[in-house]
């Protein structure tokens, strides 16, 4: 596969991390190889044309490539068997949703909740994915492939590892720019860059195990990053968050490294830090075990945001740790605490 070696060599420092902490298995992110096909616009102006190279790959897998030009989607392009990769080639080439196709854009894996197995070894790297989120009408995709309710985003990911998204930007989608869900197992996220979508830059649920390096999440709806359901073991390094309504959203999440993040310009507060309510007709109560409990975070910037930097909703959310930090400019102030010594400091400047 057309740079291969490029790109281990960027994972391997972040994979280091996960190794060095037990978080991550020792079994290496594989993308696919093999087989090749080259697609131009021309030939293949839509959806229908790339999913028909995808499909005719041999069942050990292959590559397919697009040429440089915008390619029309009027139902997403699924990934959902071993050892395939879809590729661009760059910026230029720019897969665009349809006016009112109501869709995600691409789907690696499968689009069921619950998967019988996960599909490994995907690769989808070196394009851009424009969701023209001003001519969709609704959120959720309405089709009945849709066993899991998936929502229109760029990119949906769910029941696979062993996987690679690398030098991809997802804009203006009507949901999220990339979602992860329900059994993401050892996915590497490398230079992806999402902005201008409806809700959320990078969204995580019942992920693990997993890096995410390399971000450059601005000006989304809702949370540059939001991990909102059992995100646990993780690594997200060397990003930066800025303008979006809240920087960093996070219930039942825990065990996580963040390194050398920088949060800048959000509307509300740099860092949400919660546990899950939930309501009933009689009145709305804490829900036990979904606190966020046992993250670090180590190089933590955050600067100009509309609320404070860092704030820790509940008083369960505990044994979390901030340390070589700089907190500067933020409207309300630092770090706030609803309890005393939730989060332990080590040398963070305000």
């Amino acid at each position: 596969m057309r740079n291969q070696p490029t790109l281990l060599r960027r994972i391997l420092p972040a994979l280091g991390i996960l190794l060095l902490s037990g978080w991550l298995p020792v079994q290496a992110l594989s993308p696919s190889a093999g087989t090749t096909v080259v697609l131009h616009p021309d030939a293949a102006p839509g959806d229908r044309e790339i999913q028909r190279a995808l499909d005719q790959l041999p069942a050990t897998g292959g590559v397919v490539v697009l040429a440089p030009g915008t390619y029309a989607i009027h139902r997403p392009l699924q990934l959902n068997r071993n050892h395939l990769t879809l590729r661009g080639s760059g910026d230029g080439t720019i897969l665009r949703l349809a006016d009112g196709a109501d869709c995600p854009v691409i789907i690696l894996g499968s689009t069921a909740a619950n998967p019988a197995r996960p599909v490994h070894e995907l690769c989808l790297a070196d394009l851009m994915i424009d969701g023209n989120r001003r001519h969709q009408a609704v959120e959720r995709w309405n089709d009945p492939s849709n066993l899991s309710g998936i929502q229109n985003n760029g990119i949906m990911i769910q029941g696979v590892s062993n996987s690679v998204v690398e030098h991809v930007v997802a804009a203006h989608c009507r949901s999220g720019g990339l979602v992860t869900a329900n059994g993401t197992r050892r996915l590497m996220v490398n230079g992806f860059t999402s902005y201008d979508n409806q809700f959320d830059g990078l969204a995580c649920y019942r992920t693990e195990n997993s890096v995410f390096t390399g971000l450059n999440l601005h000006d989304n709806q809702a949370a540059g990053i939001s991990l909102d359901l059992d995100f646990d073991h993780n690594v997200i390094s060397d990003s930066t968050l800025s303008g979006n309504d809240l920087g960093i959203f996070m219930r039942r999440s825990s065990s996580n490294q963040f390194s050398d993040v920088t949060i800048r310009r959000s509307h509300h507060d740099g860092v949400f830090m919660a546990q899950w309510v939930g309501c009933t007709p009689t009145g709305c109560r804490l829900i036990p075990q979904t606190e966020c409990a046992g993250n670090r975070f180590s190089g933590l910037e955050i600067y100009d945001c509309g609320g404070v930097a860092f704030r820790v909703h509940d008083a369960a959310c505990i044994n979390n740790v901030i340390e070589d930090g700089i907190f500067s400019g933020n409207a309300s102030g630092g770090l706030v605490q609803a309890g005393a010594n939730l989060v332990r400091l080590q040398d963070v400047l305000d």
